[in-house]
């Protein structure tokens, strides 16, 4: 039986953190930024938490279930 393999885009986007929950980067950050508030794109440094709808799915994704 072959190993199973992480799924690669999955493990560049999200990070597992020490209290096990999933983070990731927010988008709308790279470009076209001079029409976004500050108090936005302040928001958007700030990582993200994935919800717990998705969080299996990810999880999945991941390989840690």
């Amino acid at each position: 039986m072959p190993k199973v393999k992480t799924n690669s885009s999955a493990k560049k986007r999200f990070k597992v953190t020490g209290s096990g929950e999933i983070t990731f980067q927010k988008s709308f950050k790279r470009h076209i930024l001079t029409k976004k508030s500050t108090k936005r794109k302040r928001n958007l440094r700030k990582k993200g938490v994935v919800a717990s709808p998705n969080r299996d799915f990810v999880m999945r994704l991941l390989r840690l279930k």
